[in-house]
């Protein structure tokens, strides 16, 4: 049995086969494709054929069906040798299929899920523009209904998975109108190919450099009415319930990245003599590795605690805030520690830790600043 109270031996056995995927197919690939910042297809339909896309997704719709912990699992594991990869894999399971699982209609359902679930297609969620992010409501996308479709017009920044050869369209939050002054929020599905729709990639990334990252353009764009998901007006709700379940797997990929980042610390302090001693054996370098140790079993504790409340039906908000919040920022706290473990030797490429180093700054900033984080868990302190 495993030594931790939430997991099984198939958790123990998943991790394992993801660990020896991400050892064997990610690891020779990851500063080169950092370094040229090449978003890999092939290594997309490869993590596909081992099932990491469509976790959650009912085997019917070509899903793994397997628990949330699972999910979290794969991802942490291969952010242990890869943000980008965990990037791609997390943004296609939580933001993309996730919503379209809980708010579709069974056509939707079944025309969208089992693609995303091969790793042949990406989806995009499309939540941020120049004036909205941690303010959704300042969201300028608009969506007028013409008869039975919607017209489409504005843009996204910053958008995951939307620019790649295999990115299939995008799940974007619009203004559908006003009620009471205040702007109605709606989500709508909209296909690559629609015309009016276009797509570019937006390159000189610090991190995540391997990851498809986009800017979506709107202009006339119709798409059927019946490509609203949810109802009009529930936009917001779909997106902050999408970004509470998303936030898991981003606490995921900073526990993995700070995994990655102590393991080869403890190896290279191993290794590293000075003075005619490992390095590890200087109480200097022995205490930082001990805090990261201890960093990081808190982080994971906290993170598994959040998934084992969400699939047991328990409110799980305010806990996925604390996981993401305190996960992103012992990662940075992790990372550089570990820069100065590995001296010099951490500060080039194509060493992993310069990469973990730069990985680690976007924790703090994609779905939920630390700052809207801790507003979010103010207010369920009743504050």
């Amino acid at each position: 049995m495993s030594g931790n109270p939430f997991l099984t031996d198939k958790h123990e056995a998943l991790r394992q086969r993801v660990r020896e995927f991400a050892e064997r197919e990610i690891k020779p690939l990851a500063a080169e494709l950092d370094e040229q910042e090449i978003f890999s297809v092939e290594l997309t339909a490869k993590m596909g054929e081992a099932g990491f896309f469509g976790i959650q997704a009912p085997k019917d719709l070509g899903g793994q069906e397997l628990d949330t912990l699972s999910y979290i699992i794969i991802v942490e594991e291969i952010a242990r040798i890869d943000s980008s990869q965990a990037a791609t894999v997390a943004a296609v399971n939580s933001l993309a299929i996730a919503p379209i699982l809980k708010y579709g209609t069974e056509e939707q359902k079944r025309t969208y899920v089992p693609p995303l679930c091969t790793g042949k297609r990406t989806w995009a969620f499309g939540l941020t523009e120049e004036n909205a992010g941690s303010d959704a409501m300042g969201s300028e996308t608009t969506a007028v209904l013409e008869g039975d479709h919607w017209v489409i017009n504005g843009a996204k920044t910053h958008i995951t998975n939307s620019s790649s050869s295999i990115a299939g369209g995008v799940t974007l939050q619009a203004v559908t109108g006003e009620k009471k002054g205040r702007k109605r929020l709606s989500a709508i599905l909209v296909e690559r190919g629609t015309p009016g729709f276009t797509s570019e990639p937006s390159k000189n990334k610090m991190m995540w450099r391997a990851s498809d990252t986009g800017k979506l353009y709107f202009k006339d764009c119709r798409v059927p009415a019946g490509n609203l998901l949810g109802e009009e007006g529930q936009g917001g709700r779909i997106m902050l319930n999408t970004l509470d379940a998303g936030r898991l797997s981003i606490a995921a990929v900073g526990l993995g990245l700070a995994r990655g980042a102590m393991e080869a610390s403890v190896e290279h302090a191993k290794s590293r003599v000075q003075f005619g001693k490992p390095i590890s054996k200087f109480q200097a370098v022995g205490f930082k590795l001990a805090d990261m140790d201890m960093k990081i079993e808190l982080a994971r504790n906290t993170l598994y605690n959040a998934c084992w409340r969400k699939d047991n039906n328990l409110q799980f908000a305010r806990e996925a805030a604390i996981s993401k919040l305190y996960t992103s920022e012992i990662a940075r706290e992790v990372a550089d520690e570990a820069v100065q473990v590995h001296g010099a030797k951490g500060l080039f490429k194509p060493h992993p830790i310069e990469r973990f180093y730069r990985d680690q700054r976007l924790l703090q900033i994609g779905e939920g600043t630390s700052e809207i984080l801790r507003l979010v868990i103010s207010r369920y302190m009743g504050l």
